[in-house]
């Protein structure tokens, strides 16, 4: 199937991390013309997501190079590895990872939406997990729920004005997932899964908007309705 990201200007902010490299690698294969962004070195844009100025510098250059902003995906958090679980329950922790991820969405997002909403199109993808769905730690989960639930939000705001705004929730990730689910547990997802479902929501060809969308087999042994 041809997606139709051919030409098509996508910002991938940590997009030299491990998903967001990868959703960058596919975009370039299916012929889109993409802008990395992260804080550090080996990005086309450097972007300090928690400055509302560099987040406004970095759309607005990316406009100005191109001309149009056709899709984000914000891939930027710190991994999960890296939160204590000593201090699953610390609001401290807890504001803080919140403000890392969903809040680095959010900024990005608000700041891309206008363009997007007056050229008619565009495709606004946030990458959360499915620790969102389980309990164990209090930090992963409320980072993750916060921004699927900001998405949702946004993508209501937008609807009907060719802006679609979704969320992919992988499980763990690994190079080489198993195909064993235990009860209780997301299913393993790769980062190239995930970024093929990634270059899907952001194609022209899907319409979908306001859902949030498991990679690997979503928790085994849950219902959510």
């Amino acid at each position: 199937m041809d997606l139709q990201l051919n030409d098509r200007v996508v910002l991938v902010v940590g997009g030299t991390g491990l998903i967001g490299g990868a959703v960058a690698d596919v975009l370039r294969a299916e012929g889109a013309t993409v802008l990395t962004a992260a804080r550090g070195e080996g990005a086309d844009l450097r972007l300090d997501a928690a400055d509302d100025a560099s987040v406004a510098g970095a759309v607005a250059s990316v406009l100005e190079q191109h001309g149009r902003l056709d899709g984000l995906v914000v891939a930027a958090a710190p991994p999960a590895q890296t939160l204590d679980p000593a201090r699953s329950s610390d609001p401290a922790q807890v504001v803080e990872a919140v403000d890392a991820k969903a809040m680095t969405f959010l900024r990005l997002a608000n700041a891309a939406k206008a363009p997007m909403r007056d050229a008619g199109f565009g495709r606004i993808v946030g990458v959360s997990g499915q620790n969102a769905l389980i309990t164990g730690s209090i930090t992963g989960s409320v980072r993750n729920a916060a921004l699927i639930i900001a998405a949702k939000h946004l993508a209501d705001e937008l609807a009907g004005t060719g802006v679609a705004v979704n969320v992919v929730n992988p499980g763990p990730v690994t190079a080489e997932p198993a195909d064993d689910v235990a009860h209780g547990k997301p299913g393993e997802s790769s980062p190239e899964q995930i970024a093929a479902l990634v270059a899907f929501l952001l194609s022209p060809r899907s319409t979908t908007s306001g859902e949030s969308i498991a990679t690997g087999h979503r928790v085994r042994g849950s219902v959510a309705l």
